[in-house]
């Protein structure tokens, strides 16, 4: 029987912990299995979050490195997908802070040629990177850990390191934000 207060937890989000803990101790195949079970979830976090799919695989592949080397650091019986979603979260600002820091001491010869606009059509809504790209990152990351990622209100909180308050903030200031922008774009 679940205490009050509690949420019963989902098979899949068992599994995961399972796994983990699994890992943790040394089991080859969990570490298999979860790389397969989260490896997409995390790519779509990181495509969203830095916008370069590119750059998306090198976050990536340095936010399981990282998962290796913190695997310690995991408490069995804990949710281990806000666990895992922090480490992406701040690989990602990590790999943000030295791409910032590496463009400040590099200087630019010429600038680069824009893009022509894409022909849209008028009935055509805009792409989900688009919308998301429009957000302040604090509320694109929440978007992107609670409706691509998955994560409930409480596990979001924890991955980012803030409160359940809020998170509730930036995913409704997001969503505000995301009609307004779909409005603007149906006008036209």
């Amino acid at each position: 029987m679940d205490t009050p207060g509690t949420r019963p937890v989902p098979a899949r989000e068992q599994d995961l912990n399972a796994l983990m803990a699994a890992y943790q101790r040394g089991d080859g195949n969990a570490a298999d299995a979860l790389v397969t079970k989260l490896s997409p979830m995390l790519y779509r976090f990181l495509t969203v979050q830095s916008g370069d799919r590119r750059h998306a695989d090198d976050l990536l592949q340095e936010t399981w490195l990282r998962i290796h080397r913190a695997r310690h650091t995991y408490r069995p019986g804990e949710p281990a997908l806000p666990w895992i979603y922090a480490i992406a979260r701040h690989t990602r600002l990590d790999a943000f802070r030295r791409r910032r820091w590496e463009r400040r001491e590099q200087g630019v010869l010429t600038l680069p040629e824009r893009a022509a606009p894409a022909a849209s059509d008028a009935r055509s809504l805009p792409d989900l990177e688009w919308l998301l790209a429009a957000l302040p990152q604090g509320q694109r990351e929440v978007i992107s850990l609670l409706k691509i990622g998955g994560l409930t209100l409480e596990e979001t909180a924890r991955a980012t390191s803030s409160t359940v308050g809020a998170v509730k903030q930036k995913a409704h200031r997001a969503y505000e934000r995301l009609r307004q922008l779909l409005a603007e774009e149906g006008a036209r």
